[in-house]
């Protein structure tokens, strides 16, 4: 699985016209899902999303120290397969993504996973499959990329949860 992740003074997604979702300040997630993802994949974006500190500490002034939680900001998720695209040529490849079918429950189940570990109020989500016209203002910008563990390539791995040598076994 795969997620970009925004740093927003606000965001919002809008279907045919029709807003369907907005946040104030917080994280705008675009979310990839790949066909080997499973629910420990979920887990893992889930945790390091709500988790990664991407906000300054207005009390000590100290950059990168607080996350949406603790800020108690919003987040919207935006389901993005293109996220797995390839070009093949000029022309993108989605093979690798998760089919709709199986993918619109999966994604379902992460947006629950996320308003079950923070917030139902604080999480919001757009369309799965629906054509989205997303807005958002960069705060920042801060934008960061998360790929689950079981599709992450060995220089992939420095996201400080595989692949770390401990002090003593160096």
């Amino acid at each position: 699985m795969r997620a970009v992740v925004q740093r927003v003074l606000s965001a919002s997604v809008e279907v045919e016209g029709r807003v369907v979702s907005a946040i104030g300040p917080g994280l705008l997630v675009l979310v990839g899902v790949h066909e080997a993802d499973t629910d420990a994949d979920a887990d893992y974006i889930c945790r390091k999303v709500l988790n990664m500190r991407l906000f300054p500490n207005e009390k000590t002034e100290k950059a990168w120290d607080q996350s949406v939680m603790q800020r108690k900001f919003e987040v919207l998720l935006v389901s993005q397969f293109t996220l797995y695209g390839i070009l093949k040529g000029n022309k993108p490849d989605f093979h690798v993504t998760m089919p709709p079918a199986k993918a619109k429950p999966f994604y379902a189940s992460l947006v629950e996973k996320f308003q079950k570990s923070y917030s139902t109020d604080a999480v919001k989500d757009g369309i799965f499959g629906a054509m989205m016209k997303v807005s958002l203002v960069n705060d920042g910008p801060v934008t960061m990329q998360v790929d689950s563990p079981s599709l992450q390539s060995p220089a992939q791995a420095s996201n400080g949860d595989v692949g770390l040598v401990g002090d003593n076994e160096a």
